[in-house]
């Protein structure tokens, strides 16, 4: 037993030694993760809307302290329990809103700890409305919304090396609009805001 607790010691010694990156590397990310979403305006926050992420990244070292990561995602957003009027009979009805973005964060990363395997990392978000729709009716509402979507993301995770070339990492990361998403006018300005549990790997490609 002791013997098999030094072996995985050694390699995971190893390992961490082979977890630091150098100016120069490019590492290419895979993720997926569990969202929850909502929007506010200037008065009121509504009830929060759960979904998922799917996104690909590339991080380019400047030194093994910093680097610029760039992500894309498929970012489900939204919030729940609020209304639409039907206009066939002039009746509100409850409804929960499902937004779909492509959302692109231009991120600096920090990488800190013994073997630089913990990041913090921070940057302007840009998103890009592929659908909206209201699930009651199974509405399509995306005409009431702009199609860009601008704030900040921020998150920290941490890189578990599984070799010199892969990494396993989790990370929770944030984002809050700052631009208003509501298209009609007489409306109160909406902004969205999103967190997100991720996990995935990292694949060193130089």
């Amino acid at each position: 037993m002791k013997k098999i607790i030094l072996v995985a010691l050694l390699a995971f010694g190893i390992s961490s030694n082979l977890s630091a990156q150098k100016k120069g590397d490019i590492e290419f990310g895979v993720n997926v993760g569990f969202n929850n979403s909502s929007v506010s305006d200037s008065n009121n926050s509504y009830d929060s809307s759960t979904g998922l992420n799917v996104g690909g990244s590339l991080d380019y070292y400047f030194s093994p302290e910093w680097s610029l990561k760039v992500k894309m995602i498929y970012d489900q957003k939204g919030w729940d329990n609020d209304v639409i009027l039907n206009l066939d009979d002039g009746q509100y009805y409850a409804t929960d809103y499902n937004l779909d973005y492509l959302t692109i964060p231009v991120m600096a990363n920090w990488h800190f700890g013994n073997k630089r395997e913990w990041y913090l990392n921070f940057g302007p978000y840009f998103g890009f409305l592929m659908s909206a729709k209201a699930t009651q009716f199974d509405a399509d509402v995306k005409k009431f919304f702009n199609t860009n979507d601008f704030g900040l993301a921020a998150g920290i995770g941490v890189k578990i090396p599984v070799s010199n070339k892969l990494k396993f990492f989790v990370e929770l990361e944030g984002q809050g609009g700052f631009t208003d998403i509501n298209k009609e006018s007489g409306y109160a300005s909406l902004t969205n805001s999103r967190s997100s549990l991720n996990v995935g790997l990292n694949f060193l490609l130089k």
